[in-house]
């Protein structure tokens, strides 16, 4: 999954599925760590999207500080 599947700033609704895949991606990917807060995610997101999903974080009770492991919550690890 890319970012660019977030939805335009035009639409106004961004899914937090969305953004909790794409934290998932780059945790994957390791370019991210479960540890590091929410906030860094915005490396990674067009600084002109990054409001709708503070609103969508913020609407679902996730604070900019919180983890991305928060966030993903469960993963599932088929190399167990």
């Amino acid at each position: 999954m890319s970012i660019n599947t977030l939805p335009s700033p035009a639409s106004n609704h961004y899914s937090l599925q969305t953004l909790k895949d794409e934290a998932r991606h780059l945790v994957e990917k390791g370019v991210l760590s479960r540890q590091q807060p929410i906030y860094t995610l915005c490396q990674y997101i067009p600084a002109r999207e990054w409001v709708g999903v503070e609103c969508e974080l913020d609407r679902c009770n996730f604070l900019l500080r919180d983890r991305i492991g928060d966030l993903i919550a469960c993963e599932v690890w088929e190399n167990d």
